[in-house]
């Protein structure tokens, strides 16, 4: 699947923030349980403008992971009601902007509004592009069994299943056995 640079950027740390809930996240625990825990997230995906580092910011982006995780289980209708909300409630205007070594690309808040806000907008700006080519099957949870991660499938064929490499490789062990063990009875 081809989208823009900047939509998929947005797409995958939309991903990496919905899944460090517990239940979703790689160690199984909430990662983003402290001030401290957010900035080293920050630290692998920069964000231009005002950063507080506070736990009214925390708790912010954690209501933004809500949000983004609940984008990820609705159909293209119900995701456009959404996507316009956030919108809306921002007052998205979307610009062109270059900075640090990142080419021409959309922004649509200013650099002092709040992180929460940046990146639910981020979100929903990358999301207009998925809606509007009609692709909202890209965007799933993870099929494996006691796991809620989010996936971003940007494969040609869209089949990806699993979140991570380890919930594959843990549903096709359970498979094996369960077929190892019907072959034995």
């Amino acid at each position: 699947m081809q989208f823009a640079h900047d939509t998929v950027v947005a797409l995958e740390f939309a991903v990496e923030l919905g899944n460090t809930a517990a239940g979703a996240s790689r160690s199984d625990l909430e990662e983003l349980g402290t001030v401290e825990e957010l900035a080293a997230l920050l630290q692998q995906y920069p964000f231009t403008g005002r950063i507080d580092g506070d736990e009214a910011e925390r708790l912010d982006v954690l209501d933004t992971r809500e949000q983004i995780r609940h984008l990820w289980t609705l159909d293209r209708d119900d995701a456009v009601v959404e996507v316009n909300r956030m919108l809306r409630e921002a007052n998205a205007l979307p610009y062109l902007a270059r900075h640090d070594d990142i080419d021409w690309h959309l922004h649509a808040t200013s650099n002092d509004a709040p992180l929460g806000e940046r990146m639910r907008v981020e979100a929903a700006v990358a999301l207009m592009d998925v809606i509007r080519m009609d692709e909202m099957q890209r965007l799933r949870i993870c099929e494996a069994d006691n796991c809620t991660g989010l996936i971003l499938d940007l494969s040609r064929n869209g089949s990806k299943r699993f979140c991570t490499v380890r919930c594959g490789s843990r549903m096709n062990m359970i498979a094996f056995r369960e077929r190892k063990a019907a072959a034995a009875e």
